[in-house]
């Protein structure tokens, strides 16, 4: 990939087979995990009638989904209320199942709009929107299970089982760069 570029109104690049690959396949797991977070969502008869879902209302266990889907409301790690415990869970069960729609949209632009075997992009501003979003979701995913931190060095030794995934990750970080200068040059 040479990166993006900004023809007209529209966004271009081309990707290789093997990144398109590993794209795909990053963003196809996302997709996956974000589907199922969705699908454990508690059944509500008066959602059923009054077309308003409601989603979980605790934290995910996994820590990439937790970073994910974060907290819509902080409490007080010292002192935490029982009306702040109610109010997180509330709000969570109120936000999340939209927030997982968003993500999981992106996720599927992406996914419709990279070609299997590799090849040339091209994206209208709204399609690369969604890509930066769905960018933003792998990359803060692989960060967190690569337990990436400021600072990490660029580079980790062989024998550190992350190597070679730390590559993918400056990769992606290079990628979606090349497309938040595209869409604002």
């Amino acid at each position: 990939m040479n990166g993006w570029r900004r023809k007209g109104e529209t966004i271009v690049a081309g990707f290789e087979q093997q990144e398109a690959a590993v794209l795909r396949g990053l963003v196809s797991q996302l997709e996956d995990m974000l589907t199922a977070r969705a699908e454990e969502a508690p059944q509500d008869e008066l959602a059923e009638l009054t077309g308003i879902r409601t989603g979980p209302t605790e934290s995910p266990d996994d820590p990439v989904l937790s970073r994910l889907l974060p907290d819509f409301h902080k409490l007080d790690p010292d002192n935490p209320t029982r009306e702040d415990i109610d109010s997180a869970a509330a709000m969570r069960s109120l936000h999340e199942p939209e927030l997982l729609d968003k993500k999981v949209g992106v996720a599927k632009i992406v996914l419709d709009t990279l070609p299997r075997d590799g090849g040339n992009v091209r994206l209208t501003f709204e399609q690369a929107d969604a890509w930066l979003g769905a960018l933003n979701d792998v990359r803060l995913a692989l960060g967190t299970a690569l337990d990436v931190t400021e600072d990490m060095p660029d580079e980790l030794p062989e024998d550190d089982p992350r190597a070679p995934h730390l590559g993918v990750y400056h990769w992606l970080t290079w990628v979606q760069e090349t497309l938040i200068q595209s869409l604002t040059s």
